[in-house]
This record gives C-alpha cells, structure tokens and sequence, in this order.
C-alpha cells in the first residue's frame, strides 16, 4: 500500500496517466476522528487529476452511522453495478448465482474417529530460546504475576493493573509502545454454543482448503478440537455484521426463520437490524440461540465463513524495563455496561483478563509486542507534557519511568479522573516523583466541585507555561484518551492558548497546531 501511494503521488506522473481507467472509491470511516475518510478523498481526488473516468462519486462510510457504514454503501453500491453492468455487461452463457444459494465454504471439516492421546494442541508460543521476538502467530505465553483493582469499591468502573513476567521471552519495548494480547472465549460460552449447534466439544478435525494454495487459518493446530476452535478462535461474543445473517439465511432449512434472516440482511430491514442487533449489542452467540432450528443445522465446513476470528487487543504498555526488568505492566478498564438486554454486555478481553487470578494457580497469557503511536524525544533536554486522563494515562507511566530513569526532568503531566480517592491511578508514585523534583503533576478531578473541570480547563489555566514550553523549549505534546471528545477539546484549548498567551491571529494559531502534528510535535493516541 505504502509503495503504490508513494508511486501515485509522483510529481512527474503525466495528467493523462489514467485516462483509459474507469474507477470507483470506497471509504471506510469514523467521523469522531479528525480527519473522516482522507484517505478516500485524497484518492478520489488523485486519480481524477491522472485522467482516471470516475464512474460514481467517492462513497464515504461512516462508523458512527447508526446504521453503521452500510447507510452509505447500500445505495452506492446498487449505483455502482448498475454502471459495471452497462459497460461490462454479464456474458448470455453465464447464468447469475440466485439470491439465496451460498458460495461453496472455503474448507472442509474431516472429523477424525481416532485421535492419539498424543496429539497437543497447545497454542504455538515463543520458545525461551526463540529466533526472533514474539508475534501473532508465535506469542510468548507470559505468566501473570499480579492482577489487582485500582478503583475504588464504589467507583463505577472495576480498573486493573496487570502484571506479567516475560523473562526470556525476548520482548523488549520502550515507552509508546504497545501489548497485544490474545484473549479467549469463557468456559460457559463455549459450552452454550456446542449446545446449540449440537457439536461435541471432545471431537477432533483437520481442516481441507477447497481451492488449492489456500493456506489454513493461522494459528489455528492440525488437527484441532472443536473446543480449541470455539475457545481460542472463534468471535461468538462480537456483535454480527449483515453478511452474518446473510449466510446464516442461506443456510436455514427453517421457513420462519430463513425469511426473518433474510429480513434483517436486507437494505429495505437495516433499521429493524440496528434494533435488534446493533443498538443492544446482541451478540453471535445470543442470536444463534435466538434462531435455535437454523443454529442447529449449520455445517460445520460453514463455521469459518460464518464467524469472525478472535482478533488481538491492544495495550499501552505502563512500565519500562528500566524501572521493572523483566515485567510489563497493563492499566485495564474492565467493560461491561447495559443495554436493554437482560445480560450486561462485557468486552471479552478486559472481562477475561480481570477473571484471571493468579493467586489461584499458575496463569499464562499469549502476547506479544509492536511499537504504538507515541515516539518520545531522544534528546535529553527537550520537555515533554502529557495529558492522559483516565486510563490514557498508562503510556505516560511508562514514558515518566523511563525518562526519569535516564535523568531528564523536563517532564509535565496533565492527569484527569472523577474523584481523588476513586480513580486517582499511580497517585503516590506521581507525588514521589514531583517531591524529587523529577515531574509537574496537574489534576483535574471532574466530580469534586459543582462545576466540571476537565483536562482541557487545566491547560488553558497553565496557559504561559505551555506556550512557553512549546515555543520557547521545543517541549513535545501528547495526548492519550477516549477519541470522542478529547482530542477535539484538547485541540481547541491549544488553539486557545496560542492565541491568547502566544499572540497569533486564529489562522497562525491553526497553522502552529498543524506544524506541531506535522513535525511530530503534537502526538496522540486515542481509542473509539
């Protein structure tokens, strides 16, 4: 992708390049992020200016769409073949595939009579003597240590640090940088979805791709249990997408229940979809037992297509090996929250991390690491200020170990929670760290006065010493936190500062944002 965008922006690509190209774009987005679906209008853009015949305007999904990305799509896309099917029109001796017949799966499930007692289907981990640092397909199985709540009882939220030993695992990290860990599904899910597809657990299988060259889904043991594959591979937790209940249609010998399948996957049912699925966060699981003749009669070579993997988490790493050798820390905010459904939603992950005891016996978590996007300055004198409030405060620890570690003060952190005695994370640390000398810490507790103060109050309140840090220090700025509304309060609290403390007109002040980001100044990480 890289190599292609870089190739496509060449200055010297004559304005005739694609003249002969029809084309269309398709973006996907969020609009809580700053920039919506840049990429798909700069393409869009792009390719007209090399003479590309675009067939339809660039359509621009949207995550935040109550009917999600698809209220742009469905209409585009009928746009779409309608213009393919006038320039390229389907061949007379080529019949269409009619609505309702599923494509052939892409493996085939050979269920085996005699399995060895032999046979190990343990994950593939990352050897103590390993060729190279863990990764996806070969994570380091790393003992937890420690796993205790940092909230107070009566706080709304249960939050953990986490702890883990990875000694001679070959991971090594810096601060910004990122965990991603593997997570599975829990013992009564798994047990509830055998049921309901009437599949035994204890039964092993091997795996035959249809076409030749198709690789088996890695990570993924040959042969393989059916508890392996619904434990450790596949999403039953996640809420299902349209093409789920597609599928699921075409695959229901039940009249009743083929026809509200259908309902749902259809563009005309996209509203009743968000009611029942989307907007209560109705999971795969929930829906497969709401459609129990359907759930029933699924072939299992259909498993693979059906449900979606479980995908990796991750993490801002919270210590630094300078501080804690051989450790990794993890500041984790357990989800779990109500919908209309009976059952409180819970993120599998999180909920799977805080149900983990180690004090209960030995308990191993398959992980790995890759560099987040937060970059710390190399250079010894230039400052740094942080705002990371709430659980966004977790790559800063890990920043403040390691600079502090390497003797440079120069380090401002802008922390936000509820309450002092609830959700203060690290408060005893923080204030050990500022008696040396070593860090500013500026709070913000929202619950503790009538009036809300937030992250964003505090900095225009330190208003001259910011300006004088980025302008006058070189100092960095890096943000961490929920995408929603704190990078845009933030932003425009800069904003605020530059003009009022630095002296700019509005457009100097955006145009100061904007080198700040563009030099790698200003940096952030956020999280829908």
């Amino acid at each position: 992708m890289k190599n292609f965008w870089r190739f496509i922006f060449r200055k010297n690509l004559p304005s005739n390049s694609l003249c002969q190209m029809d084309f269309a774009v398709l973006g996907l987005g969020d609009s809580s992020y700053t920039k919506f679906n840049f990429v798909a209008k700069k393409l869009h853009r792009r390719l007209m200016q090399l003479g590309g015949s675009a067939l339809l305007p660039a359509c621009l999904g949207d995550e935040q769409h109550e009917l999600g990305p698809d209220a742009a799509i469905d209409p585009w896309m009928g746009d779409l073949w309608e213009k393919v099917l006038e320039l390229y029109p389907v061949p007379h001796d080529l019949a269409m595939i009619p609505p309702g017949v599923p494509l052939p799966s892409r493996f085939t499930f050979q269920f085996l009579q005699d399995v060895s007692s032999t046979v190990s289907e343990e994950p593939r981990v990352a050897s103590l003597d390993p060729p190279g640092p863990p990764s996806e397909f070969l994570p380091f199985l790393a003992p937890m240590v420690a796993n205790q709540r940092v909230t107070g009882p009566s706080h709304f939220q249960d939050v953990r640090l986490i702890d883990f030993d990875i000694t001679g695992s070959s991971i090594s990290f810096s601060a910004g940088d990122v965990v991603l860990i593997q997570p599975s599904n829990s013992a009564i899910h798994v047990q509830q979805f055998c049921q309901v597809l009437g599949l035994d657990p204890n039964q092993w299988f091997v795996l035959q791709a249809r076409e030749p060259g198709v690789p088996c889904p890695p990570g993924l043991p040959q042969p393989c249990s059916v508890h392996h594959l619904v434990s450790q591979h596949l999403d039953i937790a996640s809420v299902p997408r349209r093409s789920f209940f597609e599928l699921l249609a075409c695959l229901s010998p039940h009249g009743m229940e083929r026809e509200k399948l259908q309902e749902l996957s259809s563009a005309q049912g996209q509203e009743e979809f968000c009611e029942y699925c989307t907007r209560p966060r109705r999971t795969i699981l929930e829906v497969l037992c709401d459609f129990p003749h359907t759930a029933g009669a699924i072939p299992p070579d259909y498993l693979l297509d059906l449900i979606p993997r479980i995908r990796p988490r991750a993490f801002s790493i919270a210590s630094s090996l300078l501080v804690h050798p051989a450790r990794l820390q993890i500041l984790v905010a357990v989800v779990q929250y109500q919908t209309r459904l009976k059952e409180p939603r819970r993120g599998l992950c999180s909920s799977w991390l805080a149900s983990l005891d180690p004090a209960q016996g030995p308990v191993q978590v398959p992980m790995w690491v890759r560099p987040g996007g937060l970059t710390f300055p190399g250079t010894p004198d230039t400052p740094v200020i942080m705002v990371g409030p709430g659980t966004g405060v977790a790559p800063f620890r890990a920043a403040v170990q390691e600079r502090v570690a390497q003797g440079q003060t120069g380090n401002f952190l802008f922390f936000g929670c509820r309450q002092r005695d609830q959700d203060f994370y690290w408060e005893a640390e923080w204030k050990e760290l500022e008696k040396r000398g070593c860090l500013t810490l500026v709070t913000a507790f929202s619950r503790e006065q009538k009036q809300k103060v937030y992250v964003q109050h505090r900095l225009r309140e330190q208003g001259p010493l910011i300006w004088e840090l980025l302008d006058h220090d070189g100092a960095y700025f890096y943000l961490a936190g929920n995408a929603k509304y704190i990078p845009s309060d933030v932003m425009e609290a800069l904003t605020a500062i530059f003009r009022k403390d630095g002296g700019l007109s509005e457009p100097d002040a955006a145009a100061y944002l904007a080198r700040l980001q563009r030099t790698l100044r200003f940096q952030t990480e956020t999280w829908a």
